[in-house]
Protein backbone atom coordinates (compact mmCIF):
# COMPACT_ATOMS: atom_id res chain seq x y z
CA UNK A 1 0.00 0.00 0.00
CA UNK A 2 1.21 3.78 -1.16
CA UNK A 3 2.51 5.90 1.59
CA UNK A 4 0.42 8.23 0.04
CA UNK A 5 -2.78 6.61 0.89
CA UNK A 6 -1.61 5.62 4.11
CA UNK A 7 -0.57 9.35 5.06
CA UNK A 8 -3.81 10.75 3.25
CA UNK A 9 -6.45 12.97 6.10
CA UNK A 10 -9.61 11.42 7.11
CA UNK A 11 -12.28 13.69 5.21
CA UNK A 12 -15.82 13.33 6.99
CA UNK A 13 -18.99 14.82 6.08
CA UNK A 14 -21.27 17.09 7.76
CA UNK A 15 -24.47 17.68 7.65
CA UNK A 16 -25.17 21.07 6.92
CA UNK A 17 -28.35 21.47 9.16
CA UNK A 18 -26.61 20.45 12.29
CA UNK A 19 -23.94 23.79 11.92
CA UNK A 20 -24.24 27.60 11.75
CA UNK A 21 -21.35 29.93 11.71
CA UNK A 22 -18.37 28.27 12.56
CA UNK A 23 -19.86 24.73 13.59
CA UNK A 24 -22.03 25.50 16.07
CA UNK A 25 -24.44 23.28 16.41
CA UNK A 26 -28.49 24.26 14.89
CA UNK A 27 -30.79 24.44 17.72
CA UNK A 28 -33.76 26.01 15.69
CA UNK A 29 -35.36 22.11 14.89
CA UNK A 30 -35.04 20.89 18.53
CA UNK A 31 -36.76 24.35 19.72
CA UNK A 32 -39.49 23.94 16.87
CA UNK A 33 -40.22 20.14 17.99
CA UNK A 34 -40.28 21.64 21.29
CA UNK A 35 -42.62 24.51 20.59
CA UNK A 36 -44.86 21.70 18.90
CA UNK A 37 -45.30 19.51 21.55
CA UNK A 38 -45.94 22.46 23.38
CA UNK A 39 -48.81 23.01 21.36
CA UNK A 40 -50.26 19.94 21.34
CA UNK A 41 -50.25 19.84 25.32
CA UNK A 42 -51.92 23.03 25.21
CA UNK A 43 -54.51 22.25 22.57
CA UNK A 44 -55.48 18.72 23.36
CA UNK A 45 -53.74 16.90 26.28
CA UNK A 46 -54.48 20.09 28.99
CA UNK A 47 -58.31 20.05 27.42
CA UNK A 48 -59.27 16.73 27.54
CA UNK A 49 -57.72 15.74 31.00
CA UNK A 50 -59.52 18.48 32.30
CA UNK A 51 -62.86 17.20 30.78
CA UNK A 52 -62.08 13.88 32.29
CA UNK A 53 -61.17 15.32 35.59
CA UNK A 54 -64.11 17.54 35.74
CA UNK A 55 -66.75 14.95 34.72
CA UNK A 56 -65.36 12.72 37.57
CA UNK A 57 -66.44 15.37 40.13
CA UNK A 58 -69.62 15.86 38.36
CA UNK A 59 -70.05 12.29 38.77
CA UNK A 60 -69.09 11.61 42.04
CA UNK A 61 -70.68 14.67 43.47
CA UNK A 62 -74.04 14.51 41.32
CA UNK A 63 -74.84 10.72 41.75
CA UNK A 64 -73.26 10.36 44.96
CA UNK A 65 -75.96 12.49 46.22
CA UNK A 66 -78.25 10.22 44.76
CA UNK A 67 -76.98 7.64 46.75
CA UNK A 68 -76.59 9.26 50.33
CA UNK A 69 -80.19 10.43 49.79
CA UNK A 70 -81.18 6.78 50.06
CA UNK A 71 -79.71 6.39 53.69
CA UNK A 72 -81.90 5.98 56.40
CA UNK A 73 -82.94 8.83 58.13
CA UNK A 74 -81.37 11.00 55.31
CA UNK A 75 -83.22 14.10 54.49
CA UNK A 76 -81.07 15.80 51.25
CA UNK A 77 -84.24 15.43 49.20
CA UNK A 78 -84.34 16.31 45.79
CA UNK A 79 -83.51 19.84 46.47
CA UNK A 80 -80.28 18.99 47.71
CA UNK A 81 -79.71 16.58 44.84
CA UNK A 82 -80.35 19.44 42.26
CA UNK A 83 -77.84 21.85 44.49
CA UNK A 84 -75.00 19.18 44.73
CA UNK A 85 -75.04 19.03 40.70
CA UNK A 86 -75.57 22.55 39.72
CA UNK A 87 -73.07 23.61 42.10
CA UNK A 88 -70.58 21.45 41.19
CA UNK A 89 -70.96 22.19 37.71
CA UNK A 90 -70.54 25.69 38.42
CA UNK A 91 -67.32 25.27 39.99
CA UNK A 92 -65.80 22.72 37.74
CA UNK A 93 -66.66 24.96 35.00
CA UNK A 94 -65.28 28.24 37.23
CA UNK A 95 -62.14 26.22 37.42
CA UNK A 96 -61.70 24.59 34.43
CA UNK A 97 -63.24 26.94 32.01
CA UNK A 98 -60.10 28.52 30.50
CA UNK A 99 -58.65 25.06 30.04
CA UNK A 100 -61.10 23.29 28.03
CA UNK A 101 -64.02 25.34 27.78
CA UNK A 102 -65.98 23.44 30.84
CA UNK A 103 -68.29 21.22 28.96
CA UNK A 104 -68.94 18.37 31.26
CA UNK A 105 -71.38 17.12 28.70
CA UNK A 106 -70.94 15.06 25.15
CA UNK A 107 -74.76 17.29 24.39
CA UNK A 108 -72.62 20.19 25.23
CA UNK A 109 -69.57 19.38 23.25
CA UNK A 110 -71.84 18.37 20.00
CA UNK A 111 -73.81 21.39 20.34
CA UNK A 112 -70.47 23.44 19.87
CA UNK A 113 -69.16 20.50 17.19
CA UNK A 114 -72.38 21.21 15.23
CA UNK A 115 -71.87 25.01 15.62
CA UNK A 116 -68.08 25.02 14.31
CA UNK A 117 -67.20 26.00 18.08
CA UNK A 118 -64.96 23.31 17.93
CA UNK A 119 -63.02 20.84 15.74
CA UNK A 120 -64.85 17.34 15.50
CA UNK A 121 -61.31 15.90 16.31
CA UNK A 122 -61.49 17.66 19.86
CA UNK A 123 -64.94 16.63 20.43
CA UNK A 124 -64.38 13.09 19.90
CA UNK A 125 -61.57 13.48 22.70
CA UNK A 126 -63.60 15.44 25.02
CA UNK A 127 -66.38 12.99 24.73
CA UNK A 128 -64.19 9.76 25.96
CA UNK A 129 -63.04 11.68 28.33
CA UNK A 130 -65.88 13.23 29.68
CA UNK A 131 -67.39 9.00 29.50
CA UNK A 132 -64.16 7.75 30.91
CA UNK A 133 -63.91 10.39 33.94
CA UNK A 134 -67.87 9.27 34.39
CA UNK A 135 -67.20 6.24 34.77
CA UNK A 136 -64.23 6.43 37.14
CA UNK A 137 -66.86 8.77 39.38
CA UNK A 138 -69.19 5.78 39.36
CA UNK A 139 -66.48 3.39 40.09
CA UNK A 140 -65.67 5.42 43.58
CA UNK A 141 -68.89 5.35 44.40
CA UNK A 142 -69.70 2.08 44.03
CA UNK A 143 -66.34 1.11 46.11
CA UNK A 144 -66.89 3.67 48.88
CA UNK A 145 -70.85 2.59 49.77
CA UNK A 146 -71.86 -0.80 50.98
CA UNK A 147 -73.15 -2.58 48.44
CA UNK A 148 -76.73 -2.58 49.81
CA UNK A 149 -76.79 1.04 49.71
CA UNK A 150 -75.58 1.96 46.12
CA UNK A 151 -77.84 -0.81 44.73
CA UNK A 152 -80.78 1.13 46.42
CA UNK A 153 -80.22 3.97 44.30
CA UNK A 154 -78.75 2.42 40.95
CA UNK A 155 -75.68 4.20 42.31
CA UNK A 156 -76.83 7.48 40.92
CA UNK A 157 -77.78 5.84 37.52
CA UNK A 158 -81.10 8.34 36.10
CA UNK A 159 -84.39 5.95 35.68
CA UNK A 160 -87.56 6.57 34.14
CA UNK A 161 -90.63 7.19 36.55
CA UNK A 162 -93.15 4.46 36.79
CA UNK A 163 -95.65 5.11 34.12
CA UNK A 164 -93.35 7.04 32.07
CA UNK A 165 -92.92 6.33 27.98
CA UNK A 166 -89.64 6.11 26.27
CA UNK A 167 -90.81 8.27 24.07
CA UNK A 168 -91.78 10.54 27.06
CA UNK A 169 -88.49 10.50 28.44
CA UNK A 170 -86.61 11.15 25.64
CA UNK A 171 -89.15 14.30 25.09
CA UNK A 172 -87.91 15.59 28.73
CA UNK A 173 -84.77 15.10 28.55
CA UNK A 174 -84.37 17.08 25.42
CA UNK A 175 -86.62 19.58 26.39
CA UNK A 176 -84.56 20.12 29.52
CA UNK A 177 -80.74 19.92 27.65
CA UNK A 178 -82.36 22.76 25.80
CA UNK A 179 -82.60 25.17 28.52
CA UNK A 180 -78.93 23.89 29.44
CA UNK A 181 -77.74 24.99 26.29
CA UNK A 182 -78.70 27.90 25.93
CA UNK A 183 -77.50 28.59 28.95
CA UNK A 184 -74.36 27.49 28.14
CA UNK A 185 -74.41 29.61 24.72
CA UNK A 186 -76.03 32.81 26.54
CA UNK A 187 -73.49 32.99 29.21
CA UNK A 188 -70.11 31.28 28.19
CA UNK A 189 -70.32 31.07 24.03
CA UNK A 190 -71.46 34.28 23.56
CA UNK A 191 -69.02 37.36 23.97
CA UNK A 192 -71.83 39.47 24.99
CA UNK A 193 -72.44 37.31 27.92
CA UNK A 194 -72.43 38.59 31.08
CA UNK A 195 -69.25 37.58 33.31
CA UNK A 196 -70.47 35.01 36.11
CA UNK A 197 -68.33 32.18 35.42
CA UNK A 198 -70.06 28.88 35.09
CA UNK A 199 -72.62 29.49 37.67
CA UNK A 200 -75.55 30.59 34.83
CA UNK A 201 -74.84 27.08 33.23
CA UNK A 202 -75.11 25.32 37.16
CA UNK A 203 -78.40 27.02 38.25
CA UNK A 204 -80.27 25.96 34.86
CA UNK A 205 -79.06 22.45 36.04
CA UNK A 206 -80.73 22.95 38.94
CA UNK A 207 -83.66 24.33 38.23
CA UNK A 208 -84.25 21.70 35.50
CA UNK A 209 -83.40 19.00 38.11
CA UNK A 210 -86.31 20.44 40.33
CA UNK A 211 -88.95 20.50 37.41
CA UNK A 212 -87.72 17.03 35.81
CA UNK A 213 -85.57 15.03 38.17
CA UNK A 214 -88.72 13.22 39.46
CA UNK A 215 -89.57 12.17 35.73
CA UNK A 216 -86.57 11.32 34.35
CA UNK A 217 -83.93 11.72 36.61
CA UNK A 218 -83.37 15.09 34.33
CA UNK A 219 -79.63 13.59 33.77
CA UNK A 220 -79.25 16.02 30.91
CA UNK A 221 -75.96 14.76 30.11
CA UNK A 222 -75.13 11.08 28.46
CA UNK A 223 -72.07 10.87 30.56
CA UNK A 224 -73.73 10.91 33.53
CA UNK A 225 -76.04 8.36 32.86
CA UNK A 226 -73.28 5.96 31.04
CA UNK A 227 -70.28 6.43 34.15
CA UNK A 228 -72.79 5.39 37.14
CA UNK A 229 -74.70 2.75 34.50
CA UNK A 230 -71.53 1.17 33.23
CA UNK A 231 -70.16 0.88 37.09
CA UNK A 232 -73.18 0.12 38.53
CA UNK A 233 -74.89 -2.78 35.92
CA UNK A 234 -78.14 -0.62 35.61
CA UNK A 235 -79.20 0.22 31.82
CA UNK A 236 -82.55 0.36 31.95
CA UNK A 237 -83.60 2.85 29.47
CA UNK A 238 -79.98 4.45 28.51
CA UNK A 239 -81.06 5.36 25.39
CA UNK A 240 -83.06 8.27 26.41
CA UNK A 241 -80.20 9.93 27.79
CA UNK A 242 -78.27 10.10 24.95
CA UNK A 243 -81.18 10.73 22.23
CA UNK A 244 -82.64 13.26 24.49
CA UNK A 245 -80.10 15.43 25.23
CA UNK A 246 -78.24 15.28 22.06
CA UNK A 247 -81.43 16.11 20.01
CA UNK A 248 -82.48 18.73 22.82
CA UNK A 249 -78.70 20.06 22.64
CA UNK A 250 -78.06 20.30 18.78
CA UNK A 251 -81.83 22.35 18.63
CA UNK A 252 -80.65 24.79 21.09
CA UNK A 253 -77.38 25.40 19.73
CA UNK A 254 -78.84 25.70 16.63
CA UNK A 255 -81.07 27.90 17.51
CA UNK A 256 -78.50 30.43 19.23
CA UNK A 257 -76.21 30.42 16.53
CA UNK A 258 -77.71 30.99 13.77
CA UNK A 259 -80.81 33.66 15.32
CA UNK A 260 -79.51 34.71 18.38
CA UNK A 261 -75.72 35.21 18.39
CA UNK A 262 -74.88 38.15 15.46
CA UNK A 263 -73.01 37.03 12.77
CA UNK A 264 -70.02 38.47 13.17
CA UNK A 265 -69.29 36.24 16.24
CA UNK A 266 -70.14 33.29 14.70
CA UNK A 267 -67.50 30.10 15.02
CA UNK A 268 -65.61 29.16 12.46
CA UNK A 269 -63.46 25.82 13.54
CA UNK A 270 -62.90 23.39 11.31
Amino acid sequence: MSSELINQPMQTTVDPSRQVNGGVPNRRNQHDEVAMQQDVNDEYVKPVLAELVGMFAFVFIGAGSIVVNGLPANTTGLLGIALAHGLVLAIMICIFGATSGGHFNPAVTIGLCVTRHITPLKALLYIVAQLVGGTLGGLLLRAIFPTAVWQATHLGTPALAPGLSFGTGILIEAVLTFFLLLAVFGTAVDPRAPKIGGFGIGFTVLFDILAGGALTGAAMNPAIAFGPALAGGFWQNQLVYWIGPIIGGIIAALLYEFFILPARNRATAS
